[in-house]
């Protein structure tokens, strides 16, 4: 292909090169710039902001992602410890203190790649994010339902979402698209595994897992941080649909999540949760295989016991779906104090993307909307913005002075008295991966773990898609098997020469594991009834 660039000496340029739309040529869109390979990021990050933001407002006004949901009110009831230890030791956050304290929630359940009246037995993540109503201020903890996710660094996010959401021009989903980007992005295989088997269908809301994904810190009176992964366990305990079961509920009910959640509330059937954490020293623990800042891994229970910290009872419908869990906007950046982020990319991209998101699809005053605003005091000299609702001023504040610092009757700033935590960042501005990158042995771990109706349902649903992909990404596929476990491997291989024999004539434009989707055009017609017109 002819090179239009001429100056060599900096780069190459195709016409086929990714640019930025300032028309710089893009040489590293797999990370972003960190202080060594592990993070933290750094905010000149023009590349993926330019990215993120534009993905952000990719849709209007509907939610990019996460658009299908389902939510209900209840509250949080703290231990007061984390496991057999006063929780004290590892976090000053109040919300944790005082054993049998309540706190406000919202929680908001979803799909993520679909629209807002997609049905729910989609093969697809379900997000679980839940607003705590703190006395310090909000605390939104967002994350899925699968404990891991498909990528490492935030940089891939818009790829991994275009992929998986319906074509561009035929609007349709297409499983070649998403396993042409899983297959050349390896690190998403142990995601893949959790997906294609029935852990990719939840039965319901109430019956699945929720996990924050991400790592995040605690911090105590000392200024003291560790490691943490929160985890929330269903007390009606979990279940699962195979690719059949799906079907058959969709056929009569493309809402029956909803309405579950909300009919076991409305009977006083509350659902519950125990939130537990995982806690690790803050450093990069050079004696493990895996990175703990990399959320394509599970970190060990055996090695990192969960601690029970909690439990959530959901116990009040909203009044308003639209008002309440439309409107609802989450952000993993609302932290309050004790809790804090770590150097996870994946974390510190979706920080900047969740509450800018907010901002533009539900405006710039979206915090004022009842479901999200804070149920303590508020005041800031922010001004103006569309559909501002109220001015953010203390009582005796000088209406005049919207800055600080003044000695003219403005805000002041408030006093810290818990000890800072200020942790020490060493290392050379770089796009890299980090170090510990295996991408299939926790993948192969988790298949090992399946009971064998698991297994078969994972190899059906992997061979019904992937038979319809290009080769090569079949054999992409294949080699990522074999490397996890040689079982995996070896059915997912014969599982793909025995599609092939069977000349199976089919399509890959069919939503993520429904084998023979494309017959269903033809059979509305065969199937349907004639009618004189009137």
């Amino acid at each position: 292909m002819e090179q239009k660039n001429t100056n060599k000496a900096n780069n190459i340029e195709n016409e086929d090169n990714l640019t930025t739309r300032q028309g710089h040529p893009v040489t590293n869109n797999q990370n972003i710039r960190t202080v060594g390979n592990r993070g933290p990021a750094t905010l000149e990050n023009y590349d993926f902001i330019e990215k993120i933001s534009h993905f952000d407002r990719e849709k209007v006004p509907e939610r990019i992602v996460h658009a299908r949901g389902a939510g209900a009110h209840g509250y949080f009831e703290t231990y007061g410890m984390a496991g057999d230890e006063p929780i004290s030791k590892y976090t000053r956050a109040m919300v944790f203190q005082d054993k049998g304290k309540q706190t406000p929630v919202f929680v908001r359940f979803s799909t993520v790649v679909h629209g807002t009246h997609s049905p729910e037995t989609v093969r697809d993540p379900r997000g679980f994010a839940v607003k705590f109503y703190t006395e310090d201020g909000n605390w939104d903890l967002v994350g899925n339902n699968i404990k891991i996710f498909f990528i490492r660094d935030a940089m891939k996010f818009p790829d991994m979402i275009h992929a998986f959401r319906p074509d561009p021009v035929t609007n349709i989903q297409d499983s070649e698209r998403f396993f042409d980007f899983c297959a050349n992005s390896p690190e998403s295989f142990h995601m893949v595994t959790f997906i294609y088997s029935p852990w990719g269908i939840p039965a319901n809301y109430r019956m699945m897992q929720g996990s924050g994904v991400n790592t995040y810190k605690w911090v105590n009176k000392e200024g003291e941080a560790v490691l943490v992964k929160y985890h929330w366990e269903p007390k009606q305990g979990i279940k699962n649909l195979t690719q059949q079961e799906a079907n058959e509920i969709q056929s009569t009910n493309f809402n029956h999540a909803t309405q579950d959640l909300y009919d076991a509330i409305e009977k006083g059937d509350y659902p519950e949760w125990e939130l537990f954490v995982q806690i690790m020293t803050d450093d990069e623990h050079p004696e493990l295989d895996f990175d703990p800042l990399d959320d394509t891994k599970l970190w060990p229970e055996d090695k990192f016991p969960w601690l029970p910290v909690g439990k959530m009872v959901l116990n009040k419908n909203p009044e308003n779906y639209f008002t309440e869990v439309e409107q609802a906007a989450f952000g993993t950046g609302v932290l309050v104090d004790g809790l804090d982020f770590s150097d996870d990319k994946m974390l510190q991209g979706r920080t900047f993307s969740y509450s800018d998101t907010q901002r533009y699809r539900v405006g710039a005053n979206y915090l004022q909307v009842p479901i999200n605003a804070t149920k303590k005091r508020v005041a800031t000299n922010q001004e103006g913005g569309q559909l501002r609702q109220q001015n953010d001023k203390a009582p005796g504040q000088n209406p005049h002075v919207n800055y600080e610092p003044s000695v003219l009757g403005g805000l002041k700033e408030a006093e810290q008295t818990g000890k800072e935590y200020t942790p020490e960042i060493k290392g050379k501005l770089v796009r890299e991966s980090i170090d510990r990158n295996d991408n299939t042995k926790q993948a192969g771990e988790t298949f090992r773990s399946f009971k064998d109706w698991e297994k078969d349902d994972l190899i059906s649903n992997l061979v019904n898609d992937l038979s319809m992909c290009d080769q090569r990404i079949q054999d992409k596929m294949v080699a990522l098997a074999e490397d996890a476990d040689e079982e995996y491997g070896l059915r997912l291989r014969e599982g793909l020469e025995k599609a092939k024999t069977m000349m199976n004539d089919g399509t890959s434009k069919n939503p993520l594991g429904n084998k023979d989707a494309e017959k269903a055009p033809d059979q509305a017609i065969e199937k349907g009834h004639e009618a004189d017109p009137y």
